[in-house]
């Protein structure tokens, strides 16, 4: 300790002596303090430098949105913190040595400060640190061997600095260092170099960068990285071995909000593990056939906002057979969408449709009974009976699952900004409720028809027979006497097989084209002699 920081301490532990030893307790009106918890929370309040007179033995103290410009000596009475957030302050310079008595603080908050340097000294003593967030101040380089005095540091928050120098050693000493964000800086190259020691990392994010390319081999050192965010990195173009050495552990990839001008399809093919992918927000005009050829592990994919992309050709996601979530979005464009597009996935449940340019969405475009939700709003619909399809699905589908009031025509003029599923099927053109009924009602009628047909034919060729049997039945009122008195005269034998012979000749119809013609004549039995006309 230098003669300025013993000073201070003495002065500091005089005051806190002079006001007694029950003043430690006390809670600042600008603060709430857990006694039970060890807590202080000090945030929105007016204060500009620490306060001294807390419980020594608090865990956790949130001093956010004040006016603190420096951490001076009186952090040091806090040697039991756990947890300090000084955020959102207007903190300029930390001295060297301010933490060396933090040996158990885990979390670090510095963000939203006026920090313009770090030095290796300004870390001293944070032996235990696991995060620390630096993020959104004013660092425009890192000097050597700043981080490695922290040799558990987990996570690492350099994000929205104006870093555009890093060194070489700078990461030294960072043996478990998980996650690195670099993003919203002013980097104008990959600084693979300063990479080498971190041999655990995850996560990098190096997003909203200035790099217009990427050096083959700029990652190959970090093996062990599943997670890559180029987002806004400036991209004009990916070569196959731009993500060399990451083949076997990527799982994540945002490249998205770059100015690539096709789908990189033959750079990233060799991403085995890739699951998700992030690439909206390009210069596409076009998703061809095949343009995700070797992505058989991908399983979630986003195209939005890419403001050139009109068109996505038939069988564009082939081999993604994985792939459960897709969204496709906020493509202003995007007006066709052809009917193969989305064949072969067979585990999609969740996919995002909404603001394109789309006027006709297919029934045959997606199972759309086997997905989880679905949103295809905010589309300029032609809603005729060809949509009916859909109005039936958005009414039978759970609100939750997709976006049903935001489903609005376009078009006819008659319907324009009215809601698809509000609509009767009569307004949209339809003369029927639904389609399938009036399949089923042209079934029927051609069935109608047919057995018409059918008994018309069997009518037909029955007519006689017919004609026969209602003349029989007409005569029979109108035998004489005398012919009843002549059939008295036949022998039973006779009379037998008469009857035979006319129940023969009354046998029931068929439509055999073959079938034998009756007489229509009886013969007179033999052995009967004529009665003389007269005898009558």
């Amino acid at each position: 300790m230098n003669m300025m920081n013993l000073v201070q301490f003495v002065f500091l532990f005089t005051a806190i002596h002079a006001v007694g030893l029950n003043a430690l307790a006390n809670c600042p009106a600008s603060c709430k303090c857990d006694e039970q918890n060890l807590e202080v929370n000090c945030g929105e309040g007016q204060l500009d430098v620490l306060p001294i007179a807390l419980n020594p033995s608090i865990k956790r103290l949130i001093i956010q949105r004040n006016k603190i410009k420096t951490i001076d000596s009186s952090v040091q009475f806090y040697s039991e913190l756990v947890y300090l957030d000084l955020s959102y302050n207007h903190l300029y310079n930390i001295p060297a040595r301010t933490f060396q008595y933090q040996k158990k603080l885990n979390d670090l908050h510095l963000n939203h400060n006026k920090i313009g340097s770090i030095t290796n000294e300004t870390f001293i003593g944070l032996t235990s640190l696991v995060l620390l967030n630096l993020g959104d101040n004013f660092l425009d380089e890192l000097g050597a061997n700043v981080f490695s005095t922290l040799p558990k540091l987990q996570e690492l928050n350099l994000s929205k600095n104006r870093i555009n120098r890093v060194d070489a050693t700078t990461f030294n000493g960072l043996l478990s260092l998980r996650t690195l964000y670099l993003n919203d800086n002013s980097l104008s190259i990959v600084p693979s170099e300063s990479f080498v020691p971190l041999v655990s990392l995850a996560e990098l994010y190096l997003g909203i960068n200035v790099f217009t390319t990427i050096e083959n081999g700029a990652f190959e050192r970090l093996n062990g990285l599943t997670s890559l965010d180029l987002k806004g990195a400036g991209l004009t173009n990916i070569s196959i071995n731009t993500f060399r050495g990451l083949e076997f552990n990527l799982r994540k990839l945002d490249i998205s909000d770059n100015r690539l001008t096709e789908v990189p399809t033959t750079a990233l093919s060799h991403l085995n593990r890739l699951e998700e992918l992030m690439l909206g927000q390009n210069n596409f005009e076009t998703i061809p056939s095949r343009a995700f050829a070797g992505f058989t592990n991908l399983r979630h994919l986003d195209i939005s906002g890419s403001l050139k992309l009109q068109k996505i050709e038939n069988n564009a996601f082939a081999e993604t057979t994985n792939l459960e979530t897709l969204s496709i979005a906020s493509n202003k464009a995007l007006t066709d969408i052809e009917a193969g597009a989305f064949s072969g996935l067979l585990h999609l449940k969740t996919i995002k449709l909404h603001d394109n340019a789309l006027t006709v969405i297919p029934e045959n475009l997606l199972k759309w009974d086997e997905l989880n939700s679905f949103d295809i709003s905010e589309n300029p619909i032609l809603c005729d009976c060809n949509i009916l399809w859909m109005q039936q699905i958005l009414n039978a589908q759970n609100s939750s699952q997709i976006s049903i009031d935001n489903v609005l025509c376009s078009a006819p003029e008659n319907v324009r900004d009215q809601q698809l599923r509000t609509l009767s099927p009569s307004v949209i053109g339809c003369s029927n409720d639904d389609t399938k009924k009036q399949a089923m009602l042209g079934i029927l009628m051609v069935t109608s028809v047919a057995i018409i047909i059918i008994l018309l034919l069997l009518l037909f060729r029955c007519r006689r027979r017919l004609r026969e049997l209602f003349k029989g039945r007409w005569s029979d009122s109108t035998i004489g006497t005398k012919e009843r008195e002549y059939q008295k005269t036949f022998s039973d034998e006779d009379y037998t097989h008469t009857t035979r012979h006319l129940s023969h000749a009354h046998a029931p119809c068929t439509l055999s084209l073959h079938q034998p013609k009756f007489s229509q004549q009886y013969h007179q039995p033999s052995g009967i002699r004529p009665i003389p006309v007269t005898e009558l």
